[in-house]
């Protein structure tokens, strides 16, 4: 049975600051916005080309806002989508690679700058931060691992 990952829940402060950074600032496809009752909103948004969707809103987690970090975007071109990404006024981190030439740390005290020296494809990342601080990585994925 195939199972795939469908909706990521964010936990923010603000839904209206939230909706305007993820549809207006990084144009990500706004799905739905119900304001069910009084402390029940559910905002959904999918970042281009993916089959996930992130929601977020009023009652719908108990986590604290600002406080899902790692959620990751994989990339084609991490330069490409860096500026993108600070065409639209985006303060991003990177490029960097992860001393052990793995996946990347938590924090930034593993990293080393600029990008992968061969381009390998899953050894390149970026990082930034919604309003509430709720962190992000880009990936830089080029070809794909057999099986992925």
């Amino acid at each position: 049975m195939d199972m795939k990952l469908e909706v990521v829940i964010l936990p923010v402060s603000d839904v209206d600051r939230a909706k305007g950074f993820y549809v207006e600032q990084l144009g990500w496809r706004l799905d739905a916005d119900f304001p069910i009752d009084d402390g029940y909103r559910i905002v959904q948004v999918t970042p281009p080309g993916s089959e996930c969707s992130i929601i977020f809103g009023e009652g719908l987690t108990e986590q604290a806002a600002g406080t899902l970090h790692g959620l990751q975007l994989t990339v084609t071109d991490i330069v490409k989508a860096q500026e993108e990404l600070a065409s639209r006024g985006v303060r991003v981190s990177g490029p960097f690679r992860d001393e052990t030439g793995a996946f990347h740390h938590a924090g930034d005290a593993h990293r080393v700058p600029g990008l992968h020296p061969e381009r390998a494809s899953y050894g390149t990342f970026a990082a930034f931060a919604d309003p509430d601080g709720n962190e992000w990585f880009l990936q830089e994925v080029t070809e794909r691992a057999a099986g992925r």
